[in-house]
C-alpha cells in the first residue's frame, strides 16, 4: 500500500498513529483543560483568523450560495469557542463499560468504550469543522488529519496553527492534529487510501464530495449525507407554526444540509394554505417552485421539475408539492429524501407517531424545524457530522460516534477444551 503513497503522506499517518496512542491515554481532566485552553486562545487570536478568512474570501472561486459556508464573523468564532468549552463539559466517553458478565467458564468479560485511533476528515468550505472535528477528535482520544478545501487554506491553516500552539504548551504531540496543505485531486485520493494509518474518513460537504470518497476511499467511511429536507404539512396542522416552521428551515441558513427545501402539503388544507406559503416565502427572497397543483393556485409560481425533487438547493430555492394523505407524503420522502432530517406538522397524534416510525430518516420530527438537527443543538456540544448512513453511527456525531470498544477478558486459568 505505502509504495504508491506519496511520502509525505505515509509521514502525516505514522505521525497521527503515534499520537493517537498518547491521546488514548489522557486523563478525562487534561483533556478538558485543553479544550478550554483552545476556546481562549480562539478568541484571542479573533482577528489573524479573520485576517486569514478575508484572504480567502477574497480568492476563493465559488458560487455566491457557498460564501455563507465560508465566511468567519466574531459571533462564529464565539460559537467555535463555545462549542469547544461544551465539549469540555461533557463526559469523557473513554473507558466507559458498556456491559459486562460473567460466562459458564468463569470468565469475566467486560466491554469497554476506546478511541478510533486516527480520524482523516474531508471537507469543503467550512473552518468551522476544522475546529470541531479537531476537538471532539481530541476529547474522544483520537489524532486527526484534517483535509480541507483549497477555498479555506488560509483560515484553516492559521486555525491549526492556533490549536497546535495550545498543544504546545500542555506538552502534547503536536500531530494529535494535522492539517493537509496540497490541493490537488491526486494527493487527496492518496489520503483516502492510508489504509495502513488511518481508521476512518469522515467526509463533509457536497453531494459530490461525498460519494467520491464513499467510490474511491479504501479506508472505511463514514458517509455524512446531503440534506434534501422535506416539511409535510398535514391536513390537522396548525398552519400558522407550519408557515414559521418552513421559513425557519429555508431562510436562516439555506446553504446547510439540515435547510428546508421541500415542502408537501395536504390536498385539504391546499387552497388555504400554500398561496399564503408562497407569498411569505417571497417576502423573504425565496423563489418557490411547484407542482402542477401549485401552479393552478399560484399562476405564476416557477414550474418544479423531475430533477426538483431530488436537488439539495442549498440555497433560497424551495419546491412544493401537494400530496393526497400522509401515507402518500411518506411514501414520497422514501423515494427521494437523503435520509437526513424529515418533519411532519400535524395536531395528529397518531399521525405524528406513524410519520416517525415510518419515515426512514436519521432524524424525524414533529412540530419542529429541521434546522434542530446539529451537535450543538442536541447537546453534543458540537458534531463531527450528521451521518445518514446506519452503520455505526447515525444522526449528528458527537462524542459516542468517535469511538469504538474493546473486550476485557479476565480469567483465572480456563482453557478451552474443544
Amino acid at each position: 500500500m505505502t509504495a504508491k503513497i506519496d511520502a509525505s503522506l505515509v509521514t502525516l499517518g505514522q505521525n497521527a498513529q503515534q499520537a493517537s496512542r498518547q491521546a488514548a491515554q489522557l486523563p478525562t481532566a487534561t483533556k478538558n483543560q485543553v479544550l478550554e485552553a483552545l476556546a481562549t486562545a480562539l478568541i484571542e487570536q479573533t482577528n489573524p483568523i479573520l485576517a486569514a478568512n478575508q484572504q480567502d474570501l477574497t480568492t476563493a472561486e465559488i458560487s455566491s450560495r457557498f460564501v455563507d459556508r465560508l465566511k468567519l464573523t466574531p459571533e462564529r468564532i464565539q460559537d467555535m469557542a463555545a462549542g469547544l468549552r461544551a465539549l469540555a463539559q461533557l463526559s469523557d466517553p473513554i473507558g466507559i463499560v458498556d456491559q459486562g458478565w460473567r460466562t459458564p467458564q468463569g470468565l469475566n468479560i467486560t466491554r469497554v468504550r476506546v478511541p478510533l485511533g486516527v480520524v482523516g476528515m474531508i471537507y469543503e468550505g467550512r473552518p468551522n469543522v476544522t475546529v470541531d472535528a479537531a476537538g471532539l477528535c481530541f476529547k474522544a482520544g483520537n489524532a486527526v488529519i484534517l483535509r480541507g478545501g483549497r477555498e479555506a487554506l488560509q483560515t484553516n491553516q492559521t486555525l491549526v496553527q492556533i490549536l497546535r500552539q495550545v498543544l504546545t504548551e500542555y506538552d502534547l504531540d503536536l500531530n494529535l492534529v494535522q492539517l493537509i496543505e496540497k490541493m490537488d485531486h491526486e494527493y487527496a485520493q492518496q489520503f483516502m487510501n492510508l489504509t495502513d494509518y488511518v481508521d476512518v474518513l469522515i467526509p463533509r460537504g457536497s453531494a459530490r464530495l461525498i460519494q467520491s470518497v464513499v467510490q474511491h476511499a479504501t479506508v472505511p467511511v463514514i458517509e455524512t449525507g446531503a440534506g434534501n429536507c422535506h416539511v409535510y404539512v398535514d391536513n390537522v396542522a396548525e398552519l400558522d407554526m407550519a408557515q414559521e416552521i418552513i421559513l425557519n428551515g429555508k431562510v436562516q441558513r439555506p446553504s446547510v444540509c439540515n435547510a428546508t427545501e421541500k415542502v408537501l402539503v395536504h390536498e385539504q388544507v391546499a387552497a388555504e394554505f400554500i398561496p399564503d406559503l408562497v407569498a411569505a416565502l417571497r417576502q423573504n427572497q425565496v423563489e418557490a417552485r411547484g407542482d402542477e397543483v401549485v401552479q393552478e393556485l399560484v399562476p405564476d409560481v416557477v414550474p418544479a421539475t423531475t430533477a426538483d425533487w431530488d436537488t439539495e438547493y442549498n440555497d433560497l430555492v424551495i419546491a412544493i408539492k401537494v400530496v393526497p394523505d400522509e401515507t402518500a407524503a411518506i411514501d414520497w420522502i422514501n423515494q427521494h429524501g437523503t435520509r437526513h432530517s424529515e418533519v411532519i406538522v400535524t395536531d395528529d397524534y397518531p399521525a405524528a407517531r406513524r410519520f416517525q416510525q415510518t419515515v426512514d430518516a436519521a432524524c424525524v420530527y414533529v412540530n419542529a424545524s429541521s434546522r434542530f438537527t446539529d451537535g450543538f443543538e442536541f447537546g453534543f456540544g458540537a458534531e463531527i457530522g450528521i451521518s445518514t448512513q446506519k452503520l455505526h453511527a447515525r444522526g449528528p456525531m458527537g462524542l459516542p460516534a468517535l469511538t469504538t470498544y474493546k473486550y476485557l477478558i479476565d480469567g483465572d486459568g480456563q482453557v478451552r477444551p474443544s
